[in-house]
């Protein structure tokens, strides 16, 4: 059985006090990491000492991106040799945020997840159509082609550690999200291109998140479907009761 896994990605959002009191708000409270797996991404201004204060505990911290190079003169950019420094063991990778403002594409992502790897942290390798795809009823199209890049050259034993993110665009930040059934339809189609890749054993190993205006109110709907197994989430994980119903929600 696949344990769910409930991951809050802050964005750029919160000061240094503002995230360490958050740690220390919710470390005594999150369910066995038996029960599921909480993972906070913050900026990386704060990994740290969050970190520091999460050791012991069930909250891991992860990363909202990191580059594919150990070092160079990649200015501004996240080195996976210092996260992996900092005892950081997630990183979220090919946002669609990343993807649009930063210009990401599904090569770089995938030389990501290698680099990943090669440094213990476990890739949160996101994955989703714009509202213009899906008009078009591109949605499958565009998911399988990110997949398939996405874990080009990876082993069938790392490529079952990967953690896949399917978050449709037009529902991320908007308070519009996709049906819980057709999350579950397409996060279904994730796992059957891992099946096509690799073997259905494989597939059904790997851990798919929905993201995408998930908040307290609608996510035990989505963790009721076959295909979901957690949730990446953005505005609803910055308050230490909300993001701690997730968790709980994830766990049930």
């Amino acid at each position: 059985m696949r344990k769910p896994i409930i991951a809050g990605n802050w964005k750029m959002n919160k000061t240094h006090e503002e995230a360490v009191s958050f740690i220390e708000e919710i470390k005594g409270h999150v369910p066995s990491g038996n029960e599921v797996e909480t993972v906070v991404c913050a900026p990386a201004l704060f990994l740290k000492e969050m970190n520091d204060k999460a050791a012991g505990s069930d909250v891991h911290i992860g990363a909202q991106t990191m580059h594919f190079e150990e070092s160079g003169a990649f200015t501004g950019e996240i080195s996976p040799a210092a996260l992996k420094d900092l005892g950081i063991t997630y990183s979220i990778i090919g946002h669609s945020e990343r993807r649009e403002m930063f210009n990401e594409t599904d090569e770089s992502v995938n030389q990501k997840v290698h680099a990943a790897f090669s440094y213990g942290i476990t890739p949160i390798m996101c994955c989703g159509e714009s509202l213009e795809q899906r008009e078009n009823n591109e949605t499958e199209k565009v998911v399988r082609a990110q997949v398939a890049k996405g874990f080009e050259g990876i082993s069938a034993e790392k490529a079952s550690d990967v953690v896949v993110a399917y978050e449709p665009i037009w529902a991320i930040g908007t308070g519009k999200s996709s049906s819980a059934e057709d999350a579950d339809e397409t996060c279904g189609t994730v796992r059957k291109v891992l099946a096509e890749l690799y073997d259905q054993d494989t597939a059904e190993k790997v851990r798919i998140q929905y993201g995408g205006s998930v908040k307290p109110e609608n996510i035990d709907g989505y963790m009721e479907k076959e295909h979901i197994d957690g949730a990446l989430v953005g505005g609803a994980s910055l308050k230490p009761d909300a993001f701690l119903k997730l968790v709980e929600a994830g766990a049930k």
